[in-house]
């Protein structure tokens, strides 16, 4: 395995959407529930401050993606947000990790100061541990603010860490 990850070319696309896909249809750590095509996908993606993709140069595959973004505008247009996704059959290889390193140097370049997580959900244990080891803070617990596949609910644990210092 040799992983490298780089800004999203217009031909990584369908494998983009397919990962996208993986984690919507499991419906248990992203908020959308409409699955990306072509055309929304090419939208979706193209609307994004950046788009990192992990490229598996020995098989020749897109095995993971994020997304970056404000999380709001004006006074605090500073503060970022970003979604990761890994392919189901690649988890456990540290691709996860790569990805939100790449985030965070992308984050600073395009001048954002914090990186912010609105909705991780509690469960997603190996997020949360990602999360927490490469230093970002949890600011609380939302409870039952995450509607799962199966229509319970879920509490979501918000988290952020300073890109820059804050003078």
């Amino acid at each position: 395995m040799a992983i490298i990850v780089r800004s999203y070319q217009p031909e990584d696309l369908t494998a983009m959407c397919a990962v996208w896909n993986e984690i919507v249809r499991d419906g248990n750590a992203f908020p959308q529930e409409e699955l990306l095509n072509a055309a929304s996908g090419e939208a979706f993606f193209a609307a994004q401050t950046h788009c990192g993709v992990a490229y598996d140069s020995c098989c020749d595959q897109i095995v993971g993606l994020y997304i970056l973004h404000p999380n709001n505008v004006g006074r605090c247009g500073h503060i970022c947000n970003a979604s990761y996704a890994v392919a189901k059959q690649r988890r456990g290889c540290h691709i996860g990790e790569a990805l939100v390193k790449d985030c965070m140097k992308q984050a600073t370049k395009y001048g954002f100061r914090i990186l912010q997580f609105n909705a991780v959900v509690k469960t997603n244990l190996a997020a949360r541990h990602l999360y927490e080891k490469l230093g970002f803070i949890q600011l609380g617990t939302i409870p039952r603010g995450f509607r799962m596949a199966d229509g319970s609910y879920e509490d979501i644990c918000p988290y952020y860490i300073a890109l820059t210092s804050n003078k």
